[in-house]
Formats: structure tokens, sequence, C-alpha cells
């Protein structure tokens, strides 16, 4: 049995999962993002409500385990901030302890009970109020250690002039830093960003998304110009990864259509051909961080069984 937690800034959600289609939650619990010791706390008493022997405890965050420190990177939580924190917890809580960041879960349990089932080589989009990503393969994430793995939404390779016609675009400055990142322009809020630059309406990406849908002139060419800009990265994404299947969650996959169009422009821009869609709306929408630290702890119990 694996004691998975979902842990975000506001709410602490736990489960237990004795298999990967039997995942029971258990009551979401406040975040004490202060304070280590009562963060701790929490984490016990779910363990402790639970009872019986749990194999290992797994953990979806919403930050980063740095590979060279083992040190975490979470912004939210300031008391689990820039600690070593899966050493802590273990001494803590007296378990094995895995921790991966919430894009990683998604891809894991996108893999383990959603879309990708049946697929080695998984690439997990994220297309919500950031654009994130994450690499299985076999079953196991690539940064399983800790890492950036995935982060294809943070680099400075969103095209300058794109659509058709093509139009010249400035290059957005991005919260992480850079100039010119996916995030700054292909994310919900740099759809939004986008089209005001475009049209200067100040619209929500949901309200840009309908107007598409609905025929409007300025909305369509904002969606033609978003999906040239999105789809050349992923496509290179694809090529390099080898992946056969891109699930993709957060808010704008639930636009069926934007998802139908990204797939027909990056089918048409990678080297293998596929007669079937590529890139899908996620399956897994419940509570896929508890899932996929479901799928993490399983497959760390595997190895464990295998090599014994």
């Amino acid at each position: 049995m694996i004691v998975c937690f979902d842990i975000g800034g506001t709410a602490i959600k736990g489960a237990a999962a004795h298999a990967l289609d039997d995942v029971r939650p258990l009551p979401r619990r406040k975040t004490p993002t202060q304070d280590f010791d009562a963060f701790v706390a929490v984490l016990k008493s779910e363990i402790a409500s639970i009872g019986g022997a749990p194999d290992c405890v797994a953990l979806s965050i919403t930050g980063i385990i740095d590979p060279d420190t083992d040190k975490s990177f979470i912004a939210n939580i300031p008391c689990a901030h820039q600690r070593p924190l899966k050493a802590d917890l273990e001494a803590a809580l007296g378990l094995p302890v895995l921790i991966a960041n919430d894009a990683d879960c998604c891809a894991l349990a996108e893999y383990g009970v959603g879309a990708a089932r049946g697929h080695r080589v998984v690439f997990s989009v994220i297309l919500g109020t950031g654009v994130g990503g994450a690499l299985v393969i076999d079953g196991k994430l690539i940064n399983s250690a800790g890492g950036f793995a995935g982060e294809w939404g943070h680099a400075p390779v969103a095209a300058t002039r794109a659509g058709n016609p093509p139009v010249d675009l400035p290059r957005f400055a991005c919260g992480c830093g850079l100039e010119g990142c996916l995030d700054a322009i292909c994310s919900a809020r740099g759809m939004e960003k986008l089209h005001r630059h475009l049209t200067g309406e100040q619209l929500l990406a949901e309200e840009i998304v309908e107007k598409w849908q609905a025929g409007e002139a300025g909305a369509s060419r904002t969606i033609d110009i978003y999906i040239d800009m999105l789809s050349g990265p992923l496509a290179l994404v694809v090529n390099v990864t080898g992946a056969t299947i891109v699930p993709v969650g957060g808010g704008l996959s639930n636009a069926p259509a934007l998802i139908e169009a990204l797939d027909h422009a990056v089918r048409s821009r990678i080297l293998r051909r596929f007669s079937r869609p590529l890139v899908v709306k996620a399956q897994c929408t419940v509570e896929p961080g508890l899932v996929g630290a479901a799928v993490l702890g399983f497959y760390h119990v595997r190895t464990l069984t295998h090599f014994a």
C-alpha cells in the first residue's frame, strides 16, 4: 500500500493507494506553509488514520527537487522550501519518501490509467496558467532523481514571426527571468497577452477560444498564430523524445477543438507519420496528482521486489 499526497499551497490531499484502480482519498487538510513541524504533523496524522504498514510515501509537489543539492524549490510553501525535503521527511516519517512535481505526476497518471496506457514513451503537456511537461519512458520518469526535464515551456524559443500570413512578434518577458519563453506567450495568460498585442482587445483565454470557434476574425487570427508558435517546439520535442502520445492537461485542454488543431499542426511537422491523433486531451482529470504519486510509489515497490 502506498500513501500518496498532493501538496498544494492551500490544501494537502491524501490517499491510500492499494492499486492503481483503488486509490482511496482522505479528507483535505489545510497546508501549514510556515511551520515545518506542523507540516510533518499533518502527514503523520494522515498516515496514522490509514493504518497498516505502508510501503512508502509518494508526494506530488508544486515545485522542483534540485538533483545537485537535493534541496526543494517550493515557493508557495516556505517551510518546505530550500531544504533537503526527501531526507527530512524520511527521518520524520520513518518511511521511504518519493517526490515528483505535479506535471510529472500528471504524466505518470496518464501512463498508468489515462490516455497513455500501452505507450512506452509519453510526453505529457500542461497548457494552463503555465506551459509545463514531463517525460515518462517505460513507466519511469526521466528525471526520477529530480530536476527540470520536461520543462519545455522555459527556454527562449518562441517564434518572433508566426501565423499565415506571418506577423512580427516581440520577445515577451517570462516570469523565469528569460525572454521569449513559450510559457510567456502560449499559456492561458500568454494567449491573452498575444490577443491584446494583436487586437488591442482584453479577453480571457476562454473567451478567445469561444470567439475563434464562432469564426470571429480577431480571435481566429490569435489562435492561428498561437498554434503556429506552439506546434513547432512541440514537434521538436516529439522528434527528440520519440513520444508516441502527448496527453494535454491544464485549463486550455478543456477546448477539444484547440487540442485537435494543435494535434494536426504537430503531426504535420514531425518526422514520423501517425494516422491517429498524437496530441490528445488527458483522461485522468480527477486527482491526477494523487494517481501519479501512486504510480510513482508502485514503480518503486516493483523495482525493489525485482532486485530483492
